[in-house]
């Protein structure tokens, strides 16, 4: 294996362990081997069919699938051998879906040789072949990592529930809310995001028609096979949604919607890691600091928000990348073009990006601790906050020009409590009203924020 430092993609390089659950479902290897399970069920599919003279035995069917089921790197070598140099057996193919079909050949009997690969063209194999990799990549490994985070941010709700915090619209002190419930607005953010990841990995459709998508080749050889039917009950028995008409490229609008719902996924965790840096900024979050950890080259105090900086940089790569992904696979020219093919290679470093993006705000969310001592103090600093209250008991009371009055007091000045008392006692509300006012606090005016963080 090459030394990760001598690799050309970090994620081969500094990131490989932390990408490593992805290659099962990536890598070359992981191609291929969903390739041989292709090619294994559908000749155990043509076999089961009354028409043809194939006739397989459950051991050979045993053995055939053993090819994919032990599959291994050296299967994977050979068959990238038969591809690119040649066998004593087979000629260099130039060709991998070629190379696949000979492979296939070494677990079959002699007899059924001509029956591999029968009537298909390279895309039906490799259209199922990548949707049998997407769906377990993103249901097994990214699924569970956001899960992971969602848990996390509930468990921040709940425990943060009643943390009275300064809130900021425009960057600027507005009406106060808990920690907890800003939690649980991204817990339930990313709860709906995730549903919608899950429900288009499971809605991933393939394809098996042939080389312009009518069934031509098959049709010709035994017409009175109802082949569409075939096509939907074999594709079915992959685990996919079946999708016709098509040319003979599946045109990808599943895979460009499943890319889709981890890019909104990933907006809503980037807006995450921008609020969480913040709040570390602003010293509402306290980090864990590791002892030997440098957290600058010159400034030996520094504890950096490193994870949080981390996960937005890769999740915004992996944002462009699905974007890219997204726009340019539904397309091809006519029935046909081959510039996709080098393209939805690329779809595993998309799906190592997110999972980069998703394991480093993981590790952040683990180290920050909220500073409850600094929250409250920020709050009693800017007691202007219960200005928004005020004005909305006085308007309750009758008072129409309620927010001018309190406007004129608070509008770009520093006030107190004390200020806002003083306007109290000057006020025509009853003595229940002025005391309800002189109540109000700024850690006290969070609404049901605690009620909203518990339900998380």
């Amino acid at each position: 294996m090459p030394d990760p430092l001598d690799a050309v993609s970090p994620l081969d390089g500094r990131y490989a362990s932390r990408t490593a659950p992805l290659a099962d479902y990536a890598s070359e290897a992981a191609l291929i081997r969903a390739r041989v399970r292709v090619e294994v069920e559908y000749l155990c599919a043509l076999a089961d069919l009354d028409v043809t003279p194939l006739d397989l035995s459950e051991s050979e069917r045993a053995a055939l699938r053993e090819a994919y089921e032990s599959f291994d790197g050296e299967s994977a070598r050979l068959v990238k051998r038969i591809e690119t140099e040649g066998t004593e057996t087979y000629a260099a193919t130039n060709h991998d879906v070629k190379a696949v079909e000979y492979f296939v050949r070494e677990h079959a009997p002699e007899r059924v040789h001509q029956w591999i690969h029968f009537a298909l063209t390279s895309e039906d194999v490799n259209n199922l072949a990548y949707r049998l990799l997407l769906k377990p990549a993103v249901t097994e490994v990214l699924v569970p990592a956001l899960r992971a985070i969602r848990d996390e941010l509930v468990d921040f709700a709940h425990e943060y529930a009643d943390t009275p915090m300064l809130a900021r619209t425009h960057g600027q002190p507005a009406t106060p809310t808990t920690f907890g419930k800003e939690m649980a607005v991204y817990a339930a953010r990313l709860g709906r995001k995730l549903a919608d990841v899950e429900a288009a990995a499971d809605g991933l459709a393939g394809k098996l028609a042939g080389a312009s998508g009518d069934y031509a080749a098959h049709h010709v050889a035994y017409p009175d096979v109802d082949w569409r039917a075939f096509s939907r009950d074999f594709v079915a028995s992959l685990g996919l949604d079946h999708v016709e008409p098509t040319t003979q490229v599946n045109p990808s609008d599943d895979v460009a919607a499943l890319f889709g719902a981890l890019r909104e996924t990933n907006t809503v965790l980037l807006d995450l890691d921008q609020d969480v840096w913040t709040y570390v900024s602003q010293r509402y979050l306290g980090q864990e600091a590791a002892k030997s950890e440098t957290g600058s080259s010159t400034m030996p105090h520094k504890v950096n928000p490193i994870d949080f900086e981390n996960s937005e940089g890769n999740l915004s790569k992996a944002n462009s990348d699905l974007d890219f992904l997204a726009d340019y696979l539904p397309t091809s020219r006519l029935q046909r073009d081959l510039s996709d093919s080098t393209v939805k290679r690329n779809v595993g470093a998309a799906f190592a990006y997110c999972l980069l993006g998703y394991v480093k705000l993981q590790d952040g969310l683990d180290k920050v601790v909220p500073n409850e001592t600094v929250m409250r103090e920020d709050l009693e600093a800017t007691p202007e906050v219960i200005g928004e209250a005020v004005q909305t008991i006085l308007r309750r009371e009758g008072d129409t020009e309620a927010y001018e009055r309190v406007k004129e007091l608070t509008r770009g000045e520093r006030v107190t409590l004390a200020d806002f008392r003083d306007l109290f006692c000057d006020l025509d509300v009853s003595p229940d009203v002025r005391e309800e006012l002189r109540a109000l606090t700024p850690a006290g005016y969070t609404g049901v924020a605690a009620d909203l963080a518990r339900d998380a």
